[in-house]
């Protein structure tokens, strides 16, 4: 009995949700506070030469795919399992609500709205006021793509995808990984989405080492980002957009993106603003032609990057709702097993 109790309290707690999100809104994301994904960049930077020896030993793309695989199980598991004993152990035995407060900050550091709004704004204004060159830099945090040749509607497209991207992997799908399996499930999601940034992207020396980080971010967000271009939609219906349209926009176009998720939100986010995304990228010099989404809308202006956090922040809200009934839903059905 007392485990049933401790397994509800780590892993059914829409308290913890609510607090998280709300610390987010109020604090973002300060350097001088600890931060979790700091020690999992570390630990991974700790492991990395010494798995890659290993993987050196077998040889070949299937040694090294094996030491990338073994990163993602160090990191994601010890992830998932540090926090499930420490919080296992506050639930357990530290007086008042030391559990429930740790927990909070935990998801907390796993969510970005606050960080995300800064970032945008930090591209909108400087556009707004004709300064190319701030706009730039500051784009330059938020997306890979060269920047050093943008020009202003390109600057503001990039920052709207962003927007639209990462509404999903820094807000929907830590909420939706809270919900359904707690707090140590959404920093295992953290841990892989940081082994993505950090290996997944397809250069000689990670094609086969940053391959399972990759794939294991792939299926996790799968769920997330279709969720978030739903959100997207009932978004638009609230913002009184053409969400029929939207909706076909999503459909027509959403498989176009060369990420199997990315074009979800973004065609979503294209249809609900009535916007063309996608063209030309370039990354570290080498050109990427992505397909138009929403190729009869109209170019992204400066204007679009503040509308698009409109959309992103009354869908992060419309997230947090459903991942509470979600979580109480799922608490429902453990009661009555």
């Amino acid at each position: 009995m007392i485990f049933a109790e401790w397994m509800l309290k780590l892993f059914i707690n829409p308290e913890v949700l609510v607090l998280a999100f709300f610390l987010d809104l109020l604090l973002g994301d300060p350097r001088w506070l600890p931060h979790p994904v700091v020690g999992m960049g570390k630990t991974a930077l700790f492991c990395e030469p010494r798995l890659r020896f290993l993987g050196g030993i077998i040889g070949g793309p299937k040694g090294e795919f094996l030491a990338g695989f073994l990163l993602v199980l160090l990191v994601c598991g010890g992830s998932f399992l540090f926090s499930g004993v420490l919080l296992g152990f506050l639930f357990a035995k530290a007086p008042g609500p030391a559990g429930l407060i740790v927990s909070a900050f935990l998801v907390y550091t796993t969510i970005a709205v606050k960080s995300l709004v800064e970032h945008a704004r930090a591209v909108a204004l400087p556009l707004a006021e004709g300064r190319l060159l701030k706009a730039r830099q500051a784009v330059s945090m938020i997306v890979g793509r060269d920047i050093s040749s943008l020009a202003e509607p390109e600057v503001a497209r990039a920052a709207v995808e962003s927007i639209a991207e990462n509404t999903s992997d820094g807000i929907v799908a830590p909420l939706f990984y809270a919900a359904i399996g707690g707090t140590p499930l959404a920093l295992a999601y953290r841990a892989v989405n940081t082994l993505d940034a950090m290996y997944g992207h397809r250069t000689p020396e990670n094609l086969y080492f940053g391959r399972a980080a990759a794939r294991l971010d792939d299926f996790l967000n799968y769920l997330p980002a279709r969720l978030t271009a739903l959100l997207f939609l009932v978004t638009g219906f609230l913002m009184r957009k053409n969400t029929a349209f939207a909706w076909q926009v999503l459909l027509r176009d959403g498989g176009k993106h060369p990420s199997p998720n990315s074009g979800r939100p973004e065609a979503a986010m294209a249809g609900v603003l009535n916007i063309r995304l996608g063209g030309v990228n370039s990354y570290h010099g080498e050109v990427s032609l992505m397909s138009y989404l929403n190729a009869a809308g109209r170019p992204v202006e400066e204007k679009d990057v503040e509308k698009a956090l409109k959309v992103m922040q009354i869908s992060s809200m419309l997230a947090l709702v459903f991942c509470v009934l979600l979580n109480l839903l799922i608490y429902r059905v453990i009661l009555n097993i």
